[in-house]
């Protein structure tokens, strides 16, 4: 086995070296490095790591959304005016094209497999409008719903709370309960009240500059 192994190796490194031998740069002098010219089957591991790095060098870069989350780009966040006051929104924009991930409960008095039907259920809901969502359950009544654009989660929390079965929802260290809950028609009311107090100073101010 490990001769069968060693075998596929070295046929491997002949290929790879085959390819960079006949792509690589040359060096300033127009002459090869001296371990270029070394007879492939006299290669060691050093030889080797320089041929892939070589390759490495001769790839085109990826495209930012094919690179690893953790090296793309920050998301640049267009400054909208009307968006002040608004840190929800601003943090979303920041959230695109991130993985984000949000925990869902359902009501305690829905047992374990309703749980796992009615968060199906949801997920499926959310896909039929766009909103990628892997769904994991981590407890009887509980679950997580992964997006890999973070930015789709608020639109997924504004259509979770006005669920019937769902008693909250959480992303970002921040709990949202449902609105058939009591806690959530508190939250709703004041979300209203704040909407409304807006749209008053936004027409307050238009007059003022009239």
């Amino acid at each position: 086995m490990a001769g069968r192994w060693a075998g596929t190796l070295r046929h491997l490194c002949l290929l790879l070296a085959l390819i960079v031998l006949s792509s690589a740069k040359k060096s300033v002098d127009e002459e090869k490095p001296a371990w270029a010219k070394k007879n492939i089957r006299d290669y060691n591991d050093a030889d080797v790591e320089r041929l892939l790095d070589q390759w490495d060098e001769d790839e085109d870069p990826l495209p930012d959304d094919e690179l690893p989350e953790h090296l793309r780009p920050q998301p640049k966040v267009q400054f909208d005016p009307s968006n002040i006051g608004d840190p929800e929104q601003l943090l979303k924009m920041t959230k695109k094209g991130r993985t984000l991930m949000m925990f869902v409960q359902v009501k305690d008095e829905l047992s374990s497999d309703e749980a796992e039907e009615m968060t199906r259920l949801w997920q499926s809901s959310l896909f039929n409008n766009h909103i990628q969502a892997e769904r994991y359950m981590v407890d009887e009544r509980r679950a997580i719903f992964m997006f890999k654009d973070g930015a789709q989660a608020w639109e997924a929390k504004d259509f979770l709370l006005e669920q019937k079965d769902l008693k909250e929802c959480s992303m970002e260290s921040k709990v949202f309960h449902g609105y058939f809950t009591p806690e959530g028609k508190k939250e709703r009311e004041e979300a209203h009240a704040r909407k409304r107090e807006a749209k008053k100073s936004k027409k307050n101010k238009r007059k003022t500059e009239l």
